[in-house]
């Protein structure tokens, strides 16, 4: 799929919005674009990773060649950064391409949970994933209550998240892990609400839905995909049955 045909499925779900708004109806047209972008980046990792995981060379390439997995890896916090950090030196059509690229990279290494855990699982904890999601977003988007301050908490979290993460690679606690999931089901379901308002902000900002603004759709978009990604695994791991 390029960015054309990416593109196309944007706008033939919300319609072509490249003319200039008010801000109180720029705000609705950019969040739909937000959500559309991050709903077929859900598609494009889920169909990737189910196809990765029924192609035995795919799996076995991945699962056995550690090359190819930390490149993988290396390739998406590439992807992510360059999309975050650069959005301003990119075209709406390179920045959509990254996304999908990174989409696709990501489904690929995600694939080994239908090794792990039990298609019912599976299936179970992402319908868990998007209720949760929805709920925290709906919070977010609604509340009048800033949550700045507890964005800085998170973020905080979030790094000692990593740090324990990286701790338990080398000493294979269980029951550290256990609590390493726990929390990054808290630290994800608040950013997902300190996200949507943050975003939410942002874009109400915009007079217009023009390639700039859409440009931020996209990075948060982005922002949304990687906290519905990341709490579907915490939970997974939590709620999964394991094979």
């Amino acid at each position: 799929m390029d960015y054309k045909d990416f593109d196309r499925m944007v706008n033939e779900a919300e319609g072509n919005y490249t003319r200039s708004y008010r801000p109180s109806t720029t705000l609705p047209v950019l969040m739909r674009k937000v959500y559309t972008w991050m709903a077929l980046a859900l598609v494009i990792t889920g169909v990737t990773a189910y196809g990765v995981a029924t192609t035995p060379s795919l799996i076995e390439a991945i699962v056995m060649n550690r090359v190819l997995f930390w490149g993988l890896v290396i390739a998406e916090f590439g992807l992510v950064f360059g999309i975050s950090g650069m959005l301003h030196k990119l075209s709406l059509a390179t920045a959509t391409l990254m996304f999908i690229a990174y989409s696709v990279i990501n489904g690929a290494l995600l694939s080994v949970i239908f090794l792990v855990y039990t298609m019912d699982s599976i299936g179970m904890v992402f319908f868990i994933t998007a209720a949760t999601f929805g709920v925290m977003a709906l919070i977010g988007y609604t509340t009048k209550t800033d949550l700045t301050k507890m964005g800085s908490i998170l973020f905080m979290a979030l790094i000692g998240l990593i740090i324990a993460t990286v701790v338990n690679m080398f000493v294979h606690s269980s029951g550290l892990q256990l609590i390493i999931s726990y929390a990054g089901v808290l630290i994800f379901v608040g950013l997902t609400a300190y996200d949507t308002q943050k975003i939410k902000q942002m874009l109400y900002e915009q007079d217009s839905a023009d390639e700039s603004a859409q440009k931020l759709a996209l990075v948060s978009a982005l922002s949304l995909y990687l906290d519905f990604v990341n709490l579907f695994i915490y939970l997974l791991r939590i709620l999964g049955n394991r094979k």
